[in-house]
């Protein structure tokens, strides 16, 4: 269904405290990716719109008009808006990023959360003293560091959180004294122009906070690049990310990149509560998840129990409208990445991979939750993020062959290892490759407070307010002499 009154009128970008309609490139239309209902108008930024809004905030950096006291109220306020306005944002994520309502609704609260850790952390991040007078040069010196903003920081954020995921660039900025300019996707804009118009009511002084709307090689290229940009914060694919490190050489560069997930499930282990948590993190909003549940390697003496549990869960999943209050799945980003997980599927089973359940596409875009048995491990759905809903399912006899297993992998963000052998667990956790390694859970967990990231192609920072305050701070020393 296609129509030409769009569901939320947002004002535009927002640049040096004005709210500007139209773009250098003009306008886009934000469309819903289920029916193709136009969600909003948005302005097509240019290279010109980013110079403007990087320059505005450079000169917010210079007034340095924002003190950590008002820094701390805007965070605590916006915490508590974004908390009365929970069912309007989780429409608007619905809406222009597909996410089934009731999964929306989960993201709203999580920014509830994230910008509420921030103002807590701005109320207490500081330097430290040093002990100057440990070494003869010292003697007679006070000592001790600041924490200083980095400078400004340039946000790109993804599609699939098109709220948390901002949240967490823009409440860690906010916190630590950086003026931010925020490129949403170009899929999702919506609910961060939304974020930034409640920011900007709550009184954040103009040029503190921006957001330009475009296209990532035209507007994202522009800002990571610019010369008056000190840190860049993108999460998205790697070849994107990677891409733009080397083009930002100088400058602090911190990627929150994708993975393919592995999930072990031991014996003995609560392999029924693993099954029923993987035929849900498989596949919440499309698998459209960094960690998406994707690669399950399960010991022969549990899998067919463990199959027989999780297929039927699967199968029982909702497909349909993401404004559906039932819906639990709901369609990809775009057709063509309906198509693209489809052709993956297809190439996995002419390899040998036997077909579960799903392997198809429904109506709208919709692709059927998808459990392959045994694809080779140089298949698409094997050794990349598919980035769909998808799951692998590989059996193994001894634990040292699934941390093999898993560890074959080009990303490392997050894994989880269901066990009831402590040693195991141990083991896993020191052997296993990741960012992060979950014991009795699925690698598809966050708390939004925790130190988030990944190794290898997954990226190379930590997310998570206290961690992003001190990547987007530096230490300054300072010595006294009496």
């Amino acid at each position: 269904m296609d129509t030409d009154e769009p569901r939320f009128d947002v004002p535009g970008m927002l640049i040096n405290g004005e709210w500007i309609p139209t773009g250098e490139n003009g306008r886009s239309e934000v469309r819903a990716p289920y029916d193709g209902s136009l969600v909003a108008q948005v302005p097509a930024a240019g290279p010109r719109d980013v110079d403007h809004a990087v320059r505005a905030a450079a000169d917010a950096l210079r007034r340095d008009d924002f003190p950590r006291a008002d820094r701390v109220r805007v965070l605590e306020q916006t915490a508590a808006a974004l908390n009365d306005r929970r069912d309007h944002f989780a429409r608007a994520i619905a809406l222009e990023a597909a996410k089934p309502l009731k999964t929306a609704r989960v993201e709203a609260a999580r920014a509830v959360e994230t910008f509420a850790f921030a103002a807590a952390e701005a109320c207490r991040f500081t330097g430290e003293v040093v002990a100057m007078d440990a070494t003869p040069p010292g003697a007679g010196k006070t000592g001790f560091t600041l924490r200083v903003p980095v400078g400004v920081v340039a946000a790109i954020s993804p599609f699939n959180f098109p709220l948390n995921l901002v949240a967490h660039k823009v409440a860690p900025a906010i916190a630590a004294g950086c003026p931010v300019v925020l490129k949403p996707a170009s899929q999702t804009p919506v609910s961060a122009i939304l974020l930034a118009e409640l920011l900007d009511g709550l009184g954040v002084p103009s040029g503190w906070i921006n957001v330009v709307t475009g296209g990532g090689g035209t507007v994202g290229d522009a800002l990571a690049t610019h010369d008056a940009v000190a840190y860049v914060t993108f999460t998205g694919s790697a070849e994107v990310g990677w891409g733009m490190a080397a083009k930002a050489a100088r400058k602090k560069v911190r990627l929150e990149l994708g993975s393919n997930s592995p999930l072990i499930v031991d014996s003995p282990s609560d392999w029924r509560t693993a099954a029923s948590k993987a035929a849900v993190a498989g596949f919440a909003h499309a698998g459209q998840s960094c960690i998406s549940t994707q690669r399950i390697y399960l010991h022969h003496d549990i899998a067919d129990d463990f199959l027989e549990e999780m297929l039927p869960r699967v199968e029982d999943l909702r497909l349909g409208d993401p404004l559906d209050e039932h819906t639990d799945v709901s369609c990809l980003i775009t057709r063509d990445d309906t198509a693209r997980v489809k052709e993956w599927v297809e190439e996995a089973v002419a390899a040998g991979a036997k077909l579960l359940t799903g392997g198809e596409a429904a109506q709208n875009g919709v692709f059927r939750p998808t459990v392959l048995e045994g694809p080779p491990p140089n298949t698409r759905v094997q050794c990349e993020e598919v980035f769909g809903p998808v799951v692998t399912v590989t059996r193994y006899d001894e634990f040292d062959e699934a941390l093999q297993l898993a560890d074959d992998s080009r990303y490392g963000l997050q894994a989880g290892v269901f066990t009831s052998d402590l040693g195991k667990a141990l083991k896993a956790a020191k052997s296993l490759h990741f960012g992060g390694v979950l014991i009795n859970e699925v690698p598809t967990v966050r708390a939004d407070q925790q130190p988030y990231g990944g190794v290898r192609d997954s990226g190379n920072t930590r997310e998570g307010p206290a961690y992003a305050i001190q990547e987007m701070t530096e230490p300054r020393l300072i010595t006294l002499q009496p």
